[in-house]
This record gives structure tokens, C-alpha cells and sequence, in this order.
């Protein structure tokens, strides 16, 4: 018996069935395409008045990492910021201050201190070199000329002609060493001042007593690019004011500085960290609010620490700069300290060695001590205080800081070990181990670095120190970044003759985009993972300081090594790369790799990857 045939598929039923087919693989695109999408998708157009800053998803790294060969967050290529960023600095954006309806007190000049953009105003996009741009003048001749379309602006050239700050010559911009107190130049300043402390040979740096200044309101930082010639170094601060390229300036020259202003927190540098302070003319009002800006200063100058301070010379017989001498005079003589030199402009104050002056003031006398529990070495997001911090009972003993002379400093176990837990042959060997790592580094360099190529540094876990001291015999500057929860040992660095900061990973560094020719992170991005931050946020951040042809040295876990290589292309971070699996040692972290990257050359009108 045949069996009745089906009934065939009318067209309505077939229609139905491919509508509710549609449908379907519609709800599952929205849900895969949402689930799965790139993160550093969006580009500068799409969010109109937006900063292009760091920000992307947060995730946790075992989940990052579970299946990377077809982990599909990893962008093939990374958007481009509009030309107008050129030279953003996301946390010293005066324009987000406007858009979100902050309301900082001028006065104060907390529109100069950083404001970080929310996570929600944040978006990933590659900032773009302004038109033009050339790979920097090597040092030294950086010193004293820079490319003018690496820094398009010569205003202050205008503004500071009777000064000698800056002459533009043609495609380049000269910087003769004058200063608003030193039209001849800051070498013979630099002479005059160490003449005026009677110091040995006309020599500022006293015999290697004198390393670490701080030089406030340094306008392009002529003075500390001299310093350097008498084997001192400066930490050149300035505020990103109406002369807002000063620090851009000095920057591209080579020269060590930072942008920052004496607002209300506190400098982001440890107490008794400086021999000499420095103010030519810097425009700071240092009697306001009970001489809190004067005591900050207080609380980073060493014991017998220097304050040179300088007017110029037609204010001579001006009653207002009378009045304001005669104020300050009164204030420091209560803060103990005492006028060591004076001669025509220029005033030299000395802070005490010990807590004698303090403990023989009147009671009642102001500024009074401020209390046992303030810690002097806490500075990220920290209020100045306008109190005295009084010596340690050892460094009052003592009767200065212990420290000897410079070179020797650099590799001598500094007394404030002892602070931070750490003994002298810890210290030693971990002088020895970065001297042997630093080693490493330039064998597997050495192919295409050639001498001189490295000028600016950034180490960004400093931890004591050695990856700067590893490098006493190349012609560079470091700057050491300390986390914030390692900013304890930032003060060891500086007693040993370097430089450095605090700062949080998490958010952008106070620097303009291409400020550094190398930037060295170990275990930077274990350390962010454990607070939550994204890898993609730093590594965008590294490539917006970085500047074109510049290295990164990633020293990390194996799995992080092996997840930031899928962005080395979308960096343009391609142009030469190398990964070793480094040799054990007292610091490895379990198990390492190094990944050395560099960056290329390119232009705002560069496609997409």
C-alpha cells in the first residue's frame, strides 16, 4: 500500500519561517556584537568635545588571558585622535575643567593642579605628532636648539626677547641660557651664586654636597641645563600657565623637569629630599596663607638646605617688593631660618641643621610644629599643611642627613634605608643585580641603538633606584616613578642623587605626548591588575609620552608579556622588536620575560591598521 504523500510547504508557511529565521540571527548579532566587540573602537569623531584620554574595560586577567589565540578584544588597529590633541595632557586639561562645571579657586591656582577625566569621558585613540614633526636633536646639542615643528609655538620668543630665553632661527629655535635674572647667561649665574656662599672653586655643587635642586617656576629650564655641567641635577617644575610650553621646552631640550605648581597638595616629592631651592623671579605670592607655600618648601629642603631666591634688579627700590621682602624676612626668621647671603636682588636662606631654633621659639609663635603623626613623606593627593615638620630624633642627633658626597652617593647605602626595612646588603645586591639586568637590556639593543640615542628615561617602577644608577655612564636623565604604594622609597633614590615621583598608574602622567626616548616598566602592569585597571589604558598612555623612534622595555609575567604583544602592531609599536626569557634573580617574579618594542614614525593622517 503506497503511503499518501505530504503536503507541500505553502509560500505564507516558508515566508514565516525565514522572517522568524531573521529575527533570530538578529537577536544573536545584538548579543554577540555587544558581548564581543573591540574595545578601542570608538575614534575622535564619534564623541564631539570629548578628550581623548585612557579608559577601556577593566577585566581580570585570568579571563583576559583564557583563550588569547582568538581573544576577539584585541584590536587590529587603534583610532587616531583629532590633530587638535596634539599636545593633550588628560589630567591638566584646562578644557575638561569647563565642560564638567568644576569650580577650582584661581587664587589658589587649583586649576593648575590635576583634574583627571571620569572613566565615562574617557576613550582610547593614539595621539597624533603636530605637522611637521621631526625626530629630536640628540643630545647635547638638544640644549640649545630644538626642531620649531616639533613645538609650534613662539610666543614666548615674543614675550621673553629682552631675556634671552629663546630665539626662533629658521626651522629651529635656539636657547641662548639667559633667564628673567640672568640675561648673560645661566653658566656665569650659577658661578655668582656659588661665589656668594664662598663655596671651593666658584663651584656650586660644594664638593659633591650640593646634587639635588628644585627650581620653581623654571620657565624653559635653562638654569637646571647648566646645573648639569657642575654634576647637578634639578628638578625644573613649572604649572602649565599662560606660558604653557616652558616645560614642553625643556623637555624636547633634554633637560630634566616636570610640570607642577605650588597650589594647595603637596609637591608629589619626599620630605629632606633637596640641598637648594630655587626661585628667579618665579611670580609666586610665598606669604599667603601663613607662609604654607614657604613650609612646603620647609619640608623638602635637607637639613642646612639652601633657598635662593631672586628679583630683578629694577624692583630694587620698588616699595612693594620692600614690603614683601621685609614680610618674608620675618617669616622665615620664625621658621628658623636665617639669611646665610645677600647681595643686590638675590637672597640666599639657610635652613637649620637641627630642632634647637624650634624648641627655643615662644609659645604660641607661628608657624607652630605640626603634630608627631603627620607623615612628611605622604604626597599623592596630600594637602599642604602650614606647620613645621621638626627632624627625626636620629637626623636632629645627627645634625644633617648623613649622606656623603656625590658620586659616591649614588652607590653608598643611604641612612634612610633603615625607614623603609631595607639593610645595606639588600641595597648592594640590588645595585648589582640592575647593574647585570641594564647589561642585558643594551646586548639585546645593541643592533639598533646607537650612542647618545637615549636622552630622556622613565623608569616606572623605580623601586630603589638601581635601574637609574645602572645607567651613571650614559649621558641620560631618569626619571623615577615610585607607585603610590612604594612612594616610601622614593626618598632612598633621591638620597642617592636622582630624581623622581609619585604617581598612579592608573591615570595619566603629568607630561606632554613624546617627552621620553625610553620607558622602562617592570612589573607595572601586575601591579595595575591587582587594582583593577586596564592594560590597554596604560599601554596607550606609554605610547602618548613616548616619542616616535623611542624603546619600551615590558619586564613582566609571561602572560601579560604574551596579551601586549597582540597590540604591538596596533601601537605602530612594530618597527623593531625583541622578547627573551631573562636569567632568575633576588627580584625575579617567579617567572619573567622582556619584551623590548619600538616605536615608529607617523602622521595625523596615517590610516588605521
Amino acid at each position: 500500500m503506497k503511503q499518501k504523500s505530504e503536503k507541500p510547504y505553502t509560500a505564507k508557511q516558508i515566508t514565516s519561517a525565514l522572517i522568524a529565521f531573521i529575527f533570530l540571527l538578529g537577536v544573536l548579532c545584538l548579543y554577540y556584537g555587544s558581548s564581543f566587540a573591540p574595545a578601542l573602537s570608538r575614534s575622535d569623531g564619534e564623541h564631539d568635545g570629548s578628550d581623548p584620554v585612557l579608559g577601556g574595560n577593566i577585566r581580570d586577567f585570568d579571563d583576559l588571558f583564557e583563550d588569547q589565540e582568538h581573544n576577539p578584544e584585541v584590536p587590529k588597529s587603534i583610532p587616531i585622535c583629532d590633530i587638535k590633541h596634539s599636545e593633550l595632557i588628560p589630567c591638566l586639561d584646562r578644557n575638561l575643567i569647563y565642560q564638567l562645571k568644576l569650580k577650582p579657586n584661581l587664587t589658589l591656582m587649583e586649576h593648575y593642579e590635576r583634574h583627571c577625566p571620569p572613566p565615562e569621558r574617557r576613550f582610547n585613540c593614539l595621539i597624533p605628532p603636530p605637522i611637521g614633526y621631526k625626530i629630536p636633536i640628540r643630545w647635547p646639542e638638544s640644549r640649545d636648539e630644538v626642531w620649531k615643528a616639533n613645538i609650534p609655538h613662539t610666543h614666548l620668543a615674543q614675550e621673553k626677547s629682552d631675556q634671552n630665553w629663546m630665539v626662533v632661527n629658521g626651522e629651529k629655535i635656539n636657547f641662548p641660557g639667559g633667564g628673567t635674572h640672568f640675561h648673560d647667561g645661566a653658566n656665569k649665574y650659577i658661578v655668582s651664586l656659588a661665589r656668594m656662599l664662598k663655596f671651593p672653586n666658584d663651584k656650586l655643587h660644594n664638593g659633591g654636597n650640593i646634587r639635588n635642586v628644585l627650581d620653581v617656576g623654571c620657565g624653559v629650564a635653562s638654569f637646571g641645563a647648566y646645573l648639569l655641567s657642575h654634576s647637578i641635577i634639578a628638578m625644573s617644575i613649572a604649572p602649565n600657565d599662560v606660558h604653557e610650553n616652558q616645560i614642553q621646552f625643556a623637555l624636547e631640550r633634554g633637560i630634566p623637569s616636570t610640570l607642577g605648581v605650588l597650589g594647595t597638595k603637596r609637591l608629589p616629592y619626599p620630605s629632606r629630599s633637596f640641598e637648594l631651592a630655587h626661585c628667579s623671579r618665579c611670580r609666586i605670592d610665598w606669604l599667603q596663607r601663613d607662609g604654607i607655600l614657604l613650609l612646603e618648601l620647609d619640608r623638602l629642603l635637607r637639613p642646612g638646605g639652601y633657598f635662593a631666591y631672586s628679583s630683578p634688579e629694577a624692583y630694587a627700590l620698588d616699595p612693594e617688593n620692600r614690603r614683601i621682602w621685609n614680610a618674608m624676612h620675618d617669616l622665615l626668621r620664625r621658621m628658623c631660618w636665617r639669611v646665610a647671603v645677600k647681595k643686590d636682588q638675590t637672597v640666599i636662606w639657610q635652613k637649620p641643621l637641627g630642632n634647637g631654633c624650634y624648641l627655643k621659639r615662644g609659645p604660641g609663635t607661628q608657624p607652630p610644629l605640626c603634630s608627631t603623626g603627620d607623615d612628611p613623606d605622604a604626597t599623592w593627593n596630600v594637602h599642604m599643611k602650614a606647620c613645621i615638620i621638626p627632624y627625626s630624633a636620629k637626623m636632629h642627633k645627627e645634625r644633617g642627613s648623613g649622606l656623603v658626597p656625590w658620586p659616591k652617593r649614588l652607590t653608598a647605602a643611604p641612612p634612610r634605608l633603615e625607614d623603609i626595612g631595607v639593610s645595606p646588603e639588600q641595597f648592594h645586591e640590588d645595585t648589582n643585580i640592575w647593574q647585570f639586568r641594564v647589561n642585558e637590556y643594551w646586548k639585546q639593543m645593541k643592533s639598533v641603538v646607537r650612542k647618545n640615542y637615549f636622552r630622556n628615561v622613565m623608569d616606572m617602577n623605580s623601586n630603589l633606584g638601581g635601574f637609574g644608577a645602572a645607567l651613571k655612564d650614559t649621558d641620560v636623565w631618569v626619571m623615577n616613578v615610585a607607585p603610590v604604594n612604594m612612594s616610601a622609597r622614593l626618598k632612598v633614590i633621591y638620597d642617592r642623587g636622582l630624581i623622581g615621583t609619585v604617581h598612579d598608574w592608573c591615570e595619566a602622567f603629568s607630561t606632554y605626548p613624546r617627552t621620553y626616548d625610553l620607558l622602562h616598566a617592570w612589573g607595572v602592569f601586575s601591579e595595575i591588575q591587582e587594582h583593577g585597571c586596564g592594560v590597554e589604558d596604560l599601554l596607550i598612555e606609554m605610547d602618548r609620552i613616548l616619542r616616535p623612534d623611542g624603546f619600551v622595555i615590558i619586564r613582566d609575567k609571561p602572560l601579560i608579556i604574551n596579551y601586549i604583544r597582540k597590540f604591538v602592531t596596533a601601537l605602530r609599536w612594530d618597527r623593531w622588536l625583541s622578547e627573551v626569557e631573562p636569567r632568575s634573580d633576588a627580584l625575579y617574579l617567579s617567572e619573567e620575560r622582556v619584551l623590548i618594542a619600538r616605536k615608529k614614525l607617523w602622521s595625523e593622517g596615517a590610516s588605521a591598521m
